[in-house]
């Protein structure tokens, strides 16, 4: 009863309705100096987006989150800012106000017990989700209540992160996301993504072909990285150079800067045997438009280069170069929201069209191929989801499920409720629960 604390404040990026773009804080607080913590489960703008706002209309308290997410935090408010501005949008919010949200931030390392309110304890641990995303462990009174909110997590290991963590020492209530909640949502195992990646790839280099890696710069382009790296050292992906552009070199800095953070195998690499793979011999850094001749006029090549839905960004220029050569192809590793250029190249299109230097319209043909590798997803899929409610299990006396569409939350509560034989709610949007 003594406490005001907010989990995340994001926003969605791809809405045009501002009631659907941003969080409606004004229909539970009042006065942001209500607000007694804001605690940020990890960088990515759906959860951390409308931070910097809460400062601009007066927000003064702190915000917890882990430490790589304070950095990556700040490198992506920071690119929001710049493309907002690239593309004559109004940003909700200017570099003072960033600034600001920065110097508030108070970052946690994973484990650690810190009182973040007078009746409440915070504990930040892995969530696998992207670096330094947390699951956020909520400890009420004195040991009266636990709560878990996962934020976007994954149950399963990968090259660049360990599993998200699940021994929690009590929890009564766990607040689960539900991005791959369908049954038709299962993912194929690592080993078969990763597979159809290489093969994928070695299909076009033996013609002669590029391959045009549209990516986001965190964490996918890192998890990408390590296995290029690791197919090409092995000889099951073909010797050819990789070119990498974009805020990708920016946030894989990061990771560098982090690798407690990292999986158990590229920690113990980067820190006791001294070889870190994200610099590797066979990636080549592409840092200004000039550069880009290098990975054109050579023969076969991979090319990474963000924005990953084609959306602004290196990647549209590399797609000009190599759109009409059938040899080429474009390899997409993430999600392609509907309405954007990644998706109208993915459903198919022959022709597209971009916008040229000097900003006109530009309408090109579309003859490379295109293909698309299901499974480098940072979310659990239905099958992980489920896994880690077995492991909580025995504590568990409530489950919440949010952070998907509204079919996937109420097929994961209703499992989870036929499954475990437990109480589980899929709240409506702005739907108002009591716990305790």
């Amino acid at each position: 009863n003594e406490s005001n604390i907010l989990m995340d404040c994001g926003i969605n990026p791809g809405a045009s309705d501002p009631l659907d773009a941003f969080p409606r804080l004004d229909m539970y607080i009042k006065n942001l100096e209500e607000l007694d913590a804001v605690i940020i489960s990890h960088a990515h703008l759906d959860h951390c987006g409308f931070l910097p706002v809460l400062f601009k209309y007066g927000y003064d308290g702190p915000v917890y989150c882990s430490e790589p997410t304070l950095n990556l935090m700040a490198l992506l408010l920071a690119d929001y800012i710049k493309v907002s501005s690239s593309e004559s949008r109004l940003s909700i919010f200017d570099m003072r106000d960033l600034r600001d949200t920065i110097q508030h931030c108070i970052p946690l390392p994973y484990g650690s017990v810190t009182d973040i309110s007078p009746d409440t304890k915070l504990i930040l641990n892995n969530a696998g989700h992207i670096l330094g995303s947390a699951s956020v462990h909520l400890h009420f009174g004195e040991g009266v209540y636990n709560l878990v909110y996962t934020g976007d997590f994954k149950f399963e290991k990968t090259q660049l992160l360990d599993a998200a963590q699940y021994g929690f020492p009590r929890v009564e209530t766990v607040i689960v996301e539900s991005t791959y909640g369908s049954k038709e949502d299962i993912m194929p195992t690592r080993q078969e993504v990763e597979r159809y990646f290489v093969n994928s790839i070695n299909n076009s280099l033996t013609k002669g072909g590029k391959v045009l890696i549209p990516v986001p710069a965190v964490g996918r382009a890192q998890e990408i990285m390590l296995v290029l790296d690791s197919y090409l050292k092995s000889k099951e992906l073909i010797e050819c150079p990789v070119f990498i552009e974009g805020m990708i070199t920016d946030a894989t800095a990061i990771h560098i800067a982090f690798p407690d953070y990292l999986s158990s195998e590229i920690r113990s690499s980067i820190v006791e045997r001294g070889i870190n793979p994200f610099e590797s011999e066979y990636f080549t850094i592409i840092n200004k438009p000039d550069e880009r001749e290098e990975a054109l006029q050579q023969g076969p090549a991979i090319i990474m280069a963000t924005s990953g839905m084609l959306e602004g960004g290196s990647s549209v220029k590399y797609l000009e170069a190599i759109s009409e050569d059938e040899r080429n192809k474009v390899l997409f590793v993430s999600y392609q929201i509907s309405g954007t250029l990644g998706r109208r190249v993915l459903d198919g299109a022959k022709q597209i069209s971009v916008i040229d230097d000097d900003g006109k319209i530009k309408i090109m043909d579309l003859k490379c191929e295109v293909d698309k590798v299901v499974g480098f997803s940072g979310h659990s899929d239905y099958n992980q989801i489920m896994k880690f409610i077995a492991k909580l299990r025995p504590k568990l006396k409530n489950v919440v499920v949010n952070h998907g569409e509204r079919a996937k939350t109420l097929n994961v509560s209703s499992s989870i409720g036929r499954l475990f034989r437990l109480p589980s709610t899929a709240p409506a949007s702005l739907e108002t629960m009591r716990l305790v």
